[in-house]
């Protein structure tokens, strides 16, 4: 049995956070991405040179039906669950999807901006993770998503460049 402590942050997704979305429902082959650029990162502009600084790099973005609605940051365990909340939450606020969790492998811990006024934290068991319909729900509540006509637009397969 390897010690989770020596295990890297890819490991950790490999090992623990791949199996638990699986197990939560969730395709890998069309709603799970791993290691995903989603900005080309900021211009520095210094007199005549120019340089791009570092790309924004989520470790997962989950998709329903083609439309990113969740971020997960992971960390190895050497961090607390806890350690990738921000970052995900950075990521999740520019992607503007209101569902953000951070892993260790041990468990998840789930931050939901679904509820504008008041978001909440809950820290989840590594084979606790929401499916796919639950945090549908969550994203058409951030949304505004109400009628059953708004859902059918929402849906509607679309793809980007």
């Amino acid at each position: 049995m390897t010690d989770k402590k020596s295990l890297t942050e890819r490991d950790i997704c490999t090992k623990y956070i791949t199996p638990a979305l699986q197990s939560a429902g969730w395709d890998i082959d069309t709603q799970i991405l791993e290691e995903v650029s989603f900005t080309d990162g900021r211009i520095y502009v210094k007199g005549k040179l120019t340089a791009r600084g570092v790309r924004k790099r989520a470790d997962y973005v989950l998709y329903y039906k083609s439309i990113p609605i969740a971020v997960i940051e992971a960390k190895d365990n050497h961090h607390s669950v806890k350690a990738g909340i921000q970052q995900a939450l950075g990521y999740a606020e520019t992607l503007d999807i209101p569902c953000a969790f951070s892993s260790n492998g041990d468990g998840f811990l789930f931050h939901d901006r679904s509820n504008k006024d008041q978001a909440s934290e809950t820290e989840l068991a590594i084979n606790a993770f929401p499916s796919p319909e639950t945090l549908w729900d969550k994203y058409r509540q951030f949304k505004n998503i109400v009628t059953p006509e708004q859902d059918r637009i929402s849906q509607q397969e679309y793809f980007s460049d």
